[in-house]
């Protein structure tokens, strides 16, 4: 099975909203299955959260993981890369089956260097920042991503709770992306119960871990629903991306 061209259906051109679960809430030991199963309730995009014991206190997978999981389905592979360095592991990340690759901006001194790489690649780029960086940090590198990525939460480990100071951080960026064809992703606590000051805040791309995963394959379904709903009602989108 072969995964579809990030460059078709540009998600940013209409900011619809995307949920995009976690597999760091999945069974690992059926992640293929989990993959698939969140795929079929609606999810939109795949998240996968790359982190490497040094930029942030965890380890999870690299690259074969998500070679191996890219037949399980056509679903957009959202690879977020909490690595320092990144850039000797960006041509990996590819060839796996990533869509959009993100670098922390906090990650190394050559965020540029690194964008443009992703780009070389024929991958969307997105730039990451942790709650307390400040939003200007990005602006420099708006005119290089397709995606930024707002922590709501300090990265390194699933199922913390929700930062409501992060949210003046996605207001800055949405405002400061004004014309651009960016989404905004929000990652971190994200339930039926955040997302709705997430969205309101600006952001359009939902990741949610625990809020998907919890109740097991009979409740992703309606967990990725709800978190739909609460993200449209704040916003007035409708629609989904497939």
């Amino acid at each position: 099975m072969g995964w579809a061209d990030p460059h078709d259906a540009d998600p940013a051109e209409d900011s619809m909203t995307i949920i995009a679960p976690s597999i760091l809430s999945a069974d690992f030991a059926r992640l293929g299955e989990e993959v698939r199963a969140v795929a079929e309730a609606g999810g939109d995009w795949i998240h996968l959260d790359v982190m490497d014991g040094h930029f942030v206190p965890n380890i999870t997978f690299g690259p074969a993981l998500i070679k191996a999981l890219r037949p399980h389905t056509t679903k957009h592979f959202d690879v977020h890369l909490m690595i320092a360095p990144a850039d000797p592991y960006l041509a990996a990340f590819a060839e796996a089956g990533a869509d959009t690759i993100s670098v922390h901006v906090e990650a190394g001194p050559h965020i540029h260097r690194s964008l443009q790489t992703i780009r070389a690649l024929g991958k969307r780029a997105g730039i990451a920042l942790n709650p307390g960086t400040p939003a200007s940090m990005v602006e420099p590198v708006l005119d290089l991503v397709d995606l930024v990525v707002c922590m709501t939460v300090n990265p390194g480990f699933g199922g913390q709770s929700f930062l409501p100071s992060a949210l003046e951080t996605v207001a800055r960026v949405r405002a400061m992306a004004a014309g651009r064809a960016i989404d905004i992703e929000v990652d971190g606590g994200i339930t039926p119960e955040t997302v709705e000051a997430a969205a309101r805040a600006g952001a359009n791309v939902f990741v949610a871990g625990s809020g998907v995963f919890g109740g097991g394959p009979a409740a992703y379904a309606r967990n990725i629903a709800a978190i739909r709903e609460g993200a449209n009602s704040a916003t007035g989108r409708d629609g989904l991306r497939c």
